[in-house]
């Protein structure tokens, strides 16, 4: 007998199953039915109790006014529409093309900023600078924000186009101090270096710094490989929540041929501050790696066929290819010792670093400093040209050492590292260290998130 029940439960369960996998649009049906039928009549459910009388059943009925919808209506008509907007200025921009951009048709704003001596000096004619405009919705122009730095003090300034409650506009510029934020990033090289820090929105003066920290390091001519990678944690000066201007690398990781190349900024109070490996050695060193930021080495420090001689001869320096008008920077501390004309050499500049060494610029296309200047390691001392006997624009570069030509990149590389953080000053270290080792492992996690960023303390 109970044998035949659970076969009988087994029918019924399998009819059940069979109806609702082929006939699934109808139980959803029933269901939605059942669910909608619930918002007006009661919806019974079997209790699990096993007694159901001791159940207590209670039916609360309540009423419900909703509110009045036309008020509501009324009162979104009242509602002042605003709409945002934020283009970058162009040199060619009219203030008609500019509001044009934006999105704004007001001729009477237009005349007006025609007018405004603050407007023209400020926006016109200044590539680069941010526009924001808040607009009506009949695209009338209610207000014109412009932000920008003009000098190294900390504060930056902000051009404000209003029109008032009588319609009239004014104009006036404001002082306020920038705000430091902390970003990070992370790139690797496909191409080069400048295409992928682009494709990491990485800007371009955090890779100038960063080639500055390690140019007695990593030689970005000729070193450089397919898949290096960097990490980096920079200042971003920014005005009302709008990045206007890149500060200092705060820490940085360049792996570079298999080996990873580390930098942090440390400054102990009012010491003054520079960039130190992990293990808390300076990253200054006596010579810089090249006198040119980013070339290509043409002719080496060996024998070569002169290209004006026509004849084997050594050639006692080393070339490097690169624009006219690209920097030349002085590799060390020293003392100008000539400035001037020379023969082959055209324009060249001789610097003094102490009683024995001395580098040598030539072929300049202009000179930037005078005979017995002080100048210090990265100060630009000249530009790339082609004057003397030069077949093409570049830089010839030479060491001597008593007045003996020695191979730059091998001469250079004998100077040792810079000084150790003070003892002092190694508790204060360690714990900067901890925060941007850690900073610098939050970059790369983030690598394919983008770039992440963060508030300064």
């Amino acid at each position: 007998m109970k044998n035949g029940w659970i076969a009988a439960c087994e029918r019924f369960v399998s009819r059940r199953a069979h109806a609702l996998s082929h006939h699934p649009r109808k139980a959803t049906a029933l269901l939605a039915a059942l669910l909608l039928g619930g918002a007006g009549t009661a919806f019974g459910v079997a209790s699990l109790d096993p007694d159901p009388s001791t159940v207590t059943v209670r039916q609360v009925l309540e009423s419900v006014n909703t509110l009045p919808v036309q008020p509501q209506l009324d009162q979104l008509d009242t509602q002042d529409l605003r709409l945002f907007r934020t283009e970058v200025a162009r040199p060619s921009d009219t203030v008609d093309s500019l509001l044009a951009r934006l999105g704004v048709e007001d001729e009477a704003a237009a005349a007006w900023l025609r007018r405004d001596a603050a407007f023209r000096s400020q926006v016109l004619a200044r590539y680069g600078r941010t526009v924001t405009v808040e607009a009506g919705e009949h695209q009338e122009l209610k207000k014109l924000t412009v932000r920008w730095v003009s000098d190294d003090s900390g504060n930056f300034q902000r051009l404000v186009v209003e029109r008032g409650a009588d319609g009239r506009f004014a104009s006036r510029i404001d002082t306020a101090p920038l705000v430091a934020a902390t970003r990070m990033g992370s790139a690797t090289v496909r191409s080069s270096l400048f295409a992928a820090a682009d494709e990491a929105n990485i800007p371009d003066t955090v890779v100038s710094q960063m080639v500055e920290i390690f140019g007695s390091d990593i030689d970005f001519h000729r070193h450089l490989r397919t898949g290096d990678h960097f990490e980096v944690v920079y200042e971003s000066l920014e005005a009302d929540g709008e990045p206007l201007r890149t500060g200092r690398i705060l820490s940085v990781e360049f792996v570079n041929r298999g080996t990873a190349h580390q930098a942090i900024w440390f400054q102990d109070g009012n010491r003054k501050g520079g960039y130190y490996g992990f293990d808390g050695r300076s990253m200054t060193r006596a010579f810089l790696a090249s006198p040119v930021a980013f070339s290509r080495i043409s002719s080496g420090f060996a024998m070569r066929l002169h290209p004006i001689l026509n004849q084997w001869k050594a050639h006692l320096g080393v070339d490097y290819a690169a624009p006219i008008g690209t920097p030349v920077r002085d590799v060390a501390d020293g003392t100008v010792e000539f400035a001037g004309q020379q023969n082959g050499f055209g324009n060249v500049v001789i610097v003094r670093h102490n009683a024995s060494e001395e580098t040598v610029y030539a072929h300049l296309s202009r000179i930037g400093v005078r005979t017995g200047q002080h100048i210090a390691q990265g100060d630009t001392l000249g530009a790339v040209g082609q004057t003397g006997w030069a077949t093409g624009p570049h830089l010839h570069f030479e060491f001597r050492v008593n007045g003996v030509h020695q191979d730059p990149s091998v001469a250079m590389a004998r100077h040792s590292g810079g000084a150790p953080v003070a003892e002092a000053s190694r508790p204060a270290f360690e714990r900067v260290a901890r925060v941007m080792r850690a900073q610098l492992t939050a970059a790369a996690e983030a690598a394919s998130g983008g770039v992440a960023l963060a508030r300064a303390d």
